[in-house]
């Protein structure tokens, strides 16, 4: 992705949360500000393009996907506050609004935002556009984790290594390399102790279902069109494993059958998760 424009991927995923917010009902995840951020809150901006609101059973799948790791990403931060983090971490943050609706005080919460600096740059500019401020404890911190180390960006935003850290990694590990997500996660889990992420990743193509697999081999050409391939695939349990050797001690894989019963539980609509990825917590 080019430094001087937004990713691709960031861009069709807000719009799939915005859609969310209109088409779904009742909601996974209620985002008031999605529609806003990206300026559809406004009759005309919406009626240019309806292609957002698309319908179609992939559409359906995604736009529950993404609201549902949403969901459990803000659950598990909830929890991770009750036990004393202040400090919140968004990796890959693209249009997230989590810092400017949430519910907790200023003082009570330091938000980072980490994403490369083209996706950042057109972030702030949605946000002055859509007259949304930014409140006094946000950072945004622009990196490229190829090129630079978590730890690099984060040290220079202010971000404080001596204290506990909740981590959400939301749409990004499959976009990079296995050295990349394994250095990241290896410096999480060097923070002091009651830190934690949650981040998704996508199935090895050869564990999937023929079913899932037919999806997958229709959904990996068109990201790669975009310039952003998936790039990195993990067996679960495999995965598990090299959480524990890194030094998470709670680890919650959630498979797509959880997630559904989580969050999708007696819907009427038929609206399910996808079947290519999982979403994990992994506490230190």
């Amino acid at each position: 992705m080019a430094d001087t424009c937004p990713s691709k991927t960031a861009v069709r995923v807000a719009a799939r949360r915005a859609a969310h917010q209109l088409l779904d009902v009742p909601k996974i995840f209620n985002d008031p500000l999605a529609l806003r951020i990206l300026g559809l809150d406004k009759p005309a901006n919406a009626a240019q393009d309806q292609t957002w609101l698309d319908e179609s059973p992939l559409a359906r799948i995604l736009r529950a996907s993404l609201a549902a790791r949403s969901q459990f990403a803000e659950d598990s931060l909830r929890d991770a506050i009750e036990q004393g983090v202040d400090q919140y971490v968004i990796l890959g943050a693209g249009l997230d609004t989590f810092a400017y609706r949430s519910p907790y005080p200023e003082n009570a919460l330091h938000i980072f935002e980490v994403d490369q600096p083209g996706t950042q740059e057109w972030k702030r500019q949605r946000l002055d556009q859509a007259e949304i401020p930014c409140p006094k404890n946000l950072v945004f911190a622009p990196m490229d984790f190829e090129c630079q180390t978590l730890a690099q960006g984060l040290l220079q935003a202010g971000f404080d290594a001596s204290k506990r850290a909740f981590f959400s990694w939301l749409g990004v590990t499959m976009y990079l390399t296995g050295n990349a997500i394994d250095n990241t996660l290896r410096w999480v889990a060097s923070l002091p102790a009651g830190s934690g992420i949650v981040f998704d990743y996508m199935i090895a193509p050869t564990q999937l279902s023929p079913e899932a697999r037919k999806v997958f081999e229709g959904l990996a050409p068109r990201v790669g069109s975009l310039g952003e391939p998936f790039q990195t695939f993990f067996d679960p349990w495999l995965l598990n494993i090299r959480l524990q050797e890194l030094g998470f001690d709670h680890i919650v894989d959630m498979n797509p059958v959880a997630m559904d019963a989580r969050y999708c539980s007696g819907r009427t609509d038929g609206l399910r998760v996808g079947r290519l990825s999982h979403v994990v917590l992994a506490r230190i």
